[in-house]
């Protein structure tokens, strides 16, 4: 039974749980959607009641009947590297690969219907609220005067992307900003804005799911930082204890969105309280695991290697 995993090239986090499975002896192919057609081929035909498909990336074939599971970690826009790409044709690609794969019996991580629900950030704190998380008030508005209100209301306030950073090359850096007094709210009307009551942080906190496995690192911030992804604090990220009042929330949240690895970011305030602020289905953990040791990639590789139902 083999393991497929869509992702780039470019993806160290992806080559961490390479590396695990293949020291597992475990059967995988690599795929970048990107790559299709051309750099990598398919093939898939209904006959007597039953659907036989091929995939073949990197050298290797592998049957639908034959995958255990499918990593879905970082995938290229399908069909984006063929000579003549058009939106047409990633369409097309997309529907080939796609319609393919979710007639098979095999595990997802995650399940594309699944992720990208998951990527809503309203569904989102939604979700976390019913889980049991402290979620802090949130508003997501393109009304000038609502925004000027809410700031007001709750005194310090930040403002975040709700998508992320635009895809850009080079990349943007998109970073969460304290909103300052005085700003004129106009802009607001232009696109959607999420704003968000600040959270003073002692610590920043990646918590990632794998499976029902959680690993928590905990990394102290830095007097005033706003935003942990940009900044040197001094400080390195550290294992810390996952709290029964944390766990069970997680797992809550896992269930409701369906999602077999997550990874969770939180806020710890000056009492201790880790404060929701987002979930990513298909967030980093390479960064994690090398500065404090904890074996995701290894936990990772467990799931996708586990038989599928119904095999022994």
């Amino acid at each position: 039974m083999t393991v497929l995993i869509l992702t780039c090239p470019q993806d160290v986090t992806a080559d961490l749980v390479v590396a695990e499975l293949h020291e597992r002896g475990v059967p995988l192919v690599r795929l970048d959607p990107a790559d299709l057609p051309g750099g990598a081929d398919l093939s898939a035909e209904y006959v007597h009641g039953d659907f036989h498909c091929y995939l073949s990336a990197q050298g290797r074939m592998v049957s639908s009947r034959a995958l255990r599971s499918v990593w879905v970690r970082r995938p290229g826009e399908p069909a984006a590297h063929a000579p003549d790409t058009s939106a047409w044709l990633s369409a097309e690609t997309a529907q080939a690969l796609y319609g393919m794969l979710y007639s098979t019996t095999a595990r997802w991580m995650n399940h594309p219907r699944q992720a990208a629900q998951a990527r809503y950030k309203p569904w989102q704190l939604r979700v976390a609220h019913h889980s049991g998380f402290a979620v802090p008030p949130t508003l997501v508005t393109t009304f000038p005067r609502v925004a000027e209100e809410f700031t007001a209301r709750y005194g310090r306030v930040v403002v975040k992307s709700l998508s992320g950073p635009p895809r850009t090359d080079p990349p943007v850096a998109l970073p969460t900003t304290l909103v300052e007094p005085g700003t004129d709210f106009a802009g607001v009307a232009a696109g959607p804005t999420l704003f968000q009551q600040y959270v003073a942080k002692r610590a920043d906190v990646r918590l990632t799911c794998v499976g029902g496995r959680l690993f928590a690192a905990r990394k102290t911030s830095a007097d005033g930082q706003v935003d942990g992804r940009y900044g040197d604090t001094g400080h390195s990220w550290e294992p810390v204890e996952v709290p029964d009042r944390i766990a069970r929330p997680v797992r809550e949240f896992m269930d409701l969105a369906g999602l077999a690895y997550a990874a969770f970011d939180f806020a710890e305030d000056a009492e201790g309280v880790w404060w929701f602020l987002e979930c990513n289905q298909g967030g980093q953990f390479g960064f994690v695991e090398l500065e404090t040791g904890q074996p995701i990639a290894g936990a990772v590789a467990s799931w996708l290697g586990a038989a599928p139902v119904g095999h022994g």
